[in-house]
């Protein structure tokens, strides 16, 4: 998922084609867990990330060289090796290896946590004020974390306890990127950042995926989730969300990060026929409100006299 802070822009109201583009971006990326479920035991976390993010570069960087913007890559060439390592390569990679072992379902929850991760470390590196609500808020979405993570602590979860932190280590990965693009890559255009991130992350990735490549070549199944991750997870959505950007401002278009939990979650249920418990569904929407809150979407209702 795509974290890193984009340009600003005044939001406008939603119009019906904008939200059938939010819920087709949310829908994509709530579908991205599916199908790393499906092709990492075939590829391997790090080739699956490796083909994955190699065709979305393919695709984005070309788009970029069409607006004639290319040579940015090279102004930004370490800052966007930074962010392609911390933004992409890692957490893509600690996401596929966690689903070796955990649910799609599960995992979509956990990626809610990244907005909440991102506003910690905003207090705590860059000391960005963080008003009543927000810290509300952020109280609220990490105990809805525990919620989620408690019958696992405790030995009441089939899931290894590794793979749930590993989760949380990519989500920790995505908020750290996002104040790192802040801080680094103020003014520059959303899709030099992307296009970027991810041409740096396959180059990052690809010694190692050369290295772990699998005895046995990865079914049709396995090559069809791979290829449906790279082009339409990663390099349509990012193209979609800067449409997005564009039309509605930052401010209304990283809602989405409300809606791919539940698309997670859908998507699990529905094709892997993964169990969803009240349990997640209780931590989701602890969560959701906890980031409604430390971003301002919620607000306490003002005492009148």
């Amino acid at each position: 998922m795509f974290t890193a802070v984009a340009p600003g822009g005044a939001a406008s109201a939603l119009k019906p084609r904008d939200l059938a583009a939010l819920v087709l971006l949310a829908a994509l990326w709530g579908s991205s867990f599916l199908f790393m479920r499906i092709a990492a035991p075939q590829f391997g976390p790090v080739l699956l990330v490796a083909v994955r993010v190699g065709i979305a570069a393919l695709m984005l960087v070309t788009l970029l060289a069409v607006r004639g913007h290319a040579r940015a890559l090279w102004r930004h060439w370490w800052v966007l090796l930074v962010l392609g390592v911390a933004n992409t390569a890692l957490p893509f990679a600690l996401y596929a290896w966690a689903m070796l072992s955990i649910a799609a379902s599960f995992a979509a929850v956990t990626n809610a946590t990244a907005p909440l991760f991102a506003a910690l470390i905003g207090w705590l590196w860059l000391r960005d004020k963080l008003s009543l609500a927000a810290s509300v808020g952020l109280v609220v979405g990490f105990a809805g974390v525990v919620v989620l993570v408690w019958p696992r602590l405790s030995g009441a979860g089939d899931v290894s306890i590794w793979a749930v932190a590993a989760c949380f280590g990519a989500t920790l990965s995505y908020g750290w990127s996002a104040n790192y693009t802040k801080r680094r890559l103020a003014g520059v255009d959303a899709l030099v950042i992307a296009a970027g991130s991810q041409l740096y992350a396959t180059l990052a990735l690809l010694p190692l995926a050369i290295i772990g490549l699998p005895a046995e070549s990865p079914s049709a199944d396995a090559w069809f989730a791979a290829l449906f991750l790279g082009v339409a997870c990663t390099g349509f959505a990012y193209i979609l969300y800067f449409r997005l950007l564009v039309r509605v401002g930052p401010a209304r278009a990283v809602g989405v990060a409300y809606l791919v939990p539940v698309f997670g979650m859908l998507w699990g249920s529905a094709l892997l026929d993964e169990r969803i418990t009240s349990t997640m569904m209780l931590a989701c929407a602890i969560i959701l409100a906890g980031i409604g809150l430390s971003s301002g979407v919620l607000r306490f209702p003002r005492l009148r006299r």
